[in-house]
């Protein structure tokens, strides 16, 4: 897999960085309706094992991946050099690393 960089996404989904076009909040109602039609045809990857969507990921391949990470957060991860070294060695799952993850929206 050299040359693809994952990120992590919440609850162990992992998304290759190198295809995202856009992270968006899932508030506005342009974003809402995308989703909508997404979810119509089928091509919506759901990776908020049952919480509250937080961000929209809009993947090159028009697939939409719904997170419950704020876009912030997914951004920080897709901009890090270290993305892929954060668990290595440590013993720990990155699940275990997010606080949203803990939320109990």
């Amino acid at each position: 897999m050299t040359g693809n960089r994952l990120i992590h996404v919440g609850f162990g989904n992992i998304v290759n960085a190198e295809k995202i076009i856009a992270i968006v909040s899932p508030e506005s109602a342009p974003v809402r309706r995308l989703v909508s039609q997404a979810k119509n045809d089928g091509r919506t990857i759901d990776a908020t094992q049952g919480r509250k969507t937080k961000s929209v990921i809009v993947m090159e391949n028009d697939r939409i991946v719904l997170s419950a990470l704020l876009p912030e957060t997914i951004r920080g991860r897709a901009m890090s050099e270290d993305d892929g070294d954060e668990t290595q060695g440590s013993g720990q799952s990155p699940v275990a690393k997010d606080p949203a993850e803990t939320d109990t929206d």
